[in-house]
């Protein structure tokens, strides 16, 4: 039966004589599959592009296509600049705020808008605009650092349970379902109440006990796709041990799930925790937060709207941007969705 016309070019291109050689000698086929032949062009893995791209077809990486599509999409430019004057006024409230949200003048208590004051006055007679500016700083803390703890802690343990498998896997799978069977709410309740400091790091904390399982369960098993991966097996039969597979191959790949996630999270955590302060267990006085002010002011709505209007549309926004910017990144970072 005759060869196919490719095998039979490869031949003759191995058993051509070498070029330049001048003479009628021609290597044998052994002394071509030896090295003797003429040079080859080499030809490159496709799983060394797989592992440089993320899989990605035409060279370009996971991050660098997820960037090229977000700056095109206006509902992450519009969220990440009302994100970015959010957290320019958390650092920073006192470009837009010169007054002090601590004090007070019992005089205007209740006052509607006034020249300087286009908020108005609160019960206690202090000014509702500079307290919504110092309010972002707390909930911004509290969502910025409860998320960063919650990804890292669930990702490290989710992810070395998707890794590992075996009895690590099922001991940690149990563990999160514990902490899944403990509604948030009415563990903050409990837990908080027994909390006397009136800060933002308790707030924090209890966040992160509660808010680690989801995320680890969405680690576990973004690695446990990534790891069956080709560009993996290849890292592995290349003699790659576990911490360079699982730090190179595996965890570039198997993060982006884990940022969407955090990033829807990080808005629902600013509203937790200003439920938490509007039930009296979260942030307490002398911390200015919207969950606090909205809590005093809801005695007062029908007097003083304005009083609870401000401090909640403040907060409805800041969810909201977080919110729309975690859609974004998802639609980006998703290839299913493109």
């Amino acid at each position: 039966m005759p060869e196919p016309f490719e095998t039979q070019l490869d031949m003759t291109e191995a058993l051509a004589p070498a070029a330049g050689g001048g003479g009628p000698m021609a290597a044998s086929g052994t002394d071509a599959l030896r090295g003797g032949g003429p040079p080859r062009t080499r030809r490159r893995m496709p799983w060394r592009r797989e592992i440089r791209t993320g899989g990605l077809p035409g060279g370009r990486g996971l991050w660098s296509d997820a960037w090229h599509d977000l700056r095109r999409n206006p509902v992450f430019i519009v969220s990440a600049l009302v994100i970015l004057f959010l957290v320019t006024i958390a650092i920073w409230p006192q470009a837009i705020a010169d007054g002090n949200p601590y004090q007070g003048n019992l005089a205007k208590a209740q006052e509607g808008p006034a020249p300087g004051h286009p908020f108005g006055y609160d019960l206690q007679g202090r000014d509702v605009y500079t307290r919504t500016v110092y309010g972002a700083r707390a909930s911004i803390t509290v969502g910025i650092c409860a998320t960063a703890g919650a990804a890292l802690l669930g990702s490290l343990l989710g992810g070395l349970a998707g890794f590992f498998g075996g009895w690590w896997d099922a001991l940690l799978s149990r563990l999160a379902d514990v902490f899944f069977g403990i509604p948030i709410l009415l563990g903050g309740l409990v837990f908080l109440s027994v909390v006397t400091s009136g800060s933002v790091w308790p707030v924090v904390g209890f966040i992160v006990l509660l808010g680690w399982p989801q995320i680890s369960r969405i680690a576990r098993g973004s690695v446990v796709t990534v790891k069956q991966h080709d560009y993996v097996q290849a890292a592995r039969a290349l003699g790659a041990g576990s911490g360079r597979t699982l730090l190179r191959h595996i965890a570039p790949n198997a993060v982006a799930p884990v940022i969407v996630v955090a990033t829807i999270a990080l808005g629902t955590y600013i509203a937790l925790e200003a439920t938490l302060s509007f039930l009296g267990v979260g942030l307490k006085p002398p911390t200015v937060s919207w969950g606090i002010d909205i809590s005093s002011a809801s005695a007062q709505i029908r007097n003083a709207p304005h009083m609870l209007l401000w401090p909640a549309g403040a907060l409805s926004v800041t969810v909201l941007a977080f919110i729309m910017l975690g859609d974004a990144v998802r639609d980006a970072l998703d290839p299913r969705l493109r």
